[in-house]
């Protein structure tokens, strides 16, 4: 059964330190697989992802087959819909208007000491993108990686995406099209992370892998990290929603069922002041996993992992909140603006009864990708500047020189590094000779 949890409760303290404390990872002991698996595709190459696309994906290509031609793509295109090719259009062009803002300004100025600094962006050279097959397989995730590194310039983006028994998803192609994705490789799993970072006779290595997947991609990009850069280490999704009296039950229940039902392991949590409306919550949500077609994943999260909380009020709400650092935060509440003024944690807030999580999966614009586990503390949802990089500038005038070399020498000397000093004072020495 969900925790039904209480401020007021003695023992609040423990229970709430128990909540946040749960391991939702439900992943196996993977690395020592995957250890092997990085190994055998930096040996092999190639002849290593057929075999193991042939094993894991049952699937037999050859290095000629591991991309789709453009005549494949096209042909999977026109199976799309015009509905769901109209929605995806309606997502992308949202999704780019929104990155379109985020793009960082260089910057270039001359100080009180007359030295000219400043920093300039530029994109990283290359990226790929895993994208999850099978049941996992979300166009809307393709738009969501590859358009903002679209936006930041990135000249090469390929994406990696199994095709377990040879299935495709059309939408997952035309997604590509429209994000600018200049090859999709039928590879998945850590074979296909290593492939990316390290690079096959096929397949270039890549600078920034991103992108969710399995245990075994998690425990992949952990591996490779330093050898390229990464988004982050995703764990299971989250939702919390602080909901006021007067709140549609209903409305609220699906709002936690629509993360619930992503994985067993997700975590749906509703903090309100009105015990009446957490009750009405818990019912609805027990009526609405009669009838939701992945009724038993979303059942299995809201039983071991689901949780309400009453609190005396908002202000309450809002510490807990940031407690919590959710992934998803919705708040259902009469100044949505002013609660989520006094909240710091959380990777995307939704205000307002009309602004449900779920609009922000496809089409609200920022970005769906976020942090969770708590890592809304410390660290952003993807954006733009992910796939660029900050190179700082510095140029100093003879005067500038004069000015502030003498400090740089002296602490050079400090910690006894004498290239260091010197090298100041050489061209100190031939200004003041």
């Amino acid at each position: 059964m969900p925790l039904h949890l209480s401020t007021r409760d003695h023992g609040f303290e423990d229970a709430f330190a128990r909540l946040l404390s749960m391991k939702r990872e439900d992943a196996p002991e993977v690395d020592a697989d995957v250890a092997a698996i990085i190994a055998d595709v930096r040996a092999r190459g190639d002849a290593a992802l057929t075999e193991l696309t042939a094993r894991f994906d049952r699937l037999d290509l050859t290095p000629a087959t591991l991309a789709f031609s453009d005549a494949q793509i096209d042909a999977h295109i026109a199976k799309v819909p015009p509905e769901d090719r109209a929605a995806l259009d309606l997502a992308a062009a949202r999704i780019r208007a929104y990155h379109d803002r985020q793009r960082p300004e260089d910057a270039r100025w001359t100080d009180p000491a007359g030295a000219s600094l400043g920093w300039r962006w530029t994109p990283v050279a290359s990226a790929g993108l895993y994208v999850p097959g099978g049941q996992a397989s979300y166009p809307s995730s393709v738009l969501m990686n590859a358009i903002p590194a679209q936006v930041a310039g990135v000249p090469r983006l390929v994406v990696a995406c199994p095709t377990p028994g040879g299935a495709v998803n059309p939408l997952v192609l035309y997604a590509c099209r429209l994000a600018g994705v200049q090859a999709v490789y039928r590879v998945g799993g850590a074979q296909a992370i290593a492939a990316l970072a390290y690079g096959t006779a096929t397949i270039p290595p890549v600078d920034k892998i991103t992108g969710p997947g399995n245990a075994w991609v998690a425990a992949a990009k952990r591996r490779v990290f330093g050898r390229v850069g990464i988004d982050m280490i995703a764990g299971p999704s989250e939702i919390l929603v602080v909901a006021e009296g007067g709140q549609d039950p209903d409305w609220i229940a699906l709002d936690l069922l629509s993360q619930a039902e992503h994985d067993e392991s997700a975590q749906a949590i509703l903090i309100t002041p009105d015990a009446g409306l957490a009750r009405a919550v818990t019912a609805a949500v027990e009526r609405h996993l009669t009838t939701l077609p992945r009724a038993t994943i979303a059942g299995a999260s809201w039983r071991d992992f689901g949780a309400t909380i009453v609190v005396r009020d908002l202000a309450e709400a809002a510490a807990l909140t940031d407690r919590i650092a959710p992934e998803h935060l919705e708040l259902l509440v009469n100044d949505p603006e002013a609660l989520a003024a006094r909240i710091t944690h959380a990777g995307a807030m939704f205000l307002g009864p009309f602004t449900p999580e779920a609009v922000g999966d496809y089409v609200g614009g920022p970005n769906h990708v976020l942090p969770t586990a708590r890592s809304a503390r410390f660290s952003s949802g993807l954006s733009v500047l992910d796939f660029m990089k900050r190179t700082t500038v510095a140029r100093m005038t003879p005067e500038a020189l004069k000015a502030i070399g003498p400090s740089a020498a002296r602490l050079a000397d400090s910690e006894g590094l004498g290239a260091h000093g010197a090298s100041v004072q050489a061209r100190l020495d031939r200004l003041n000779g």
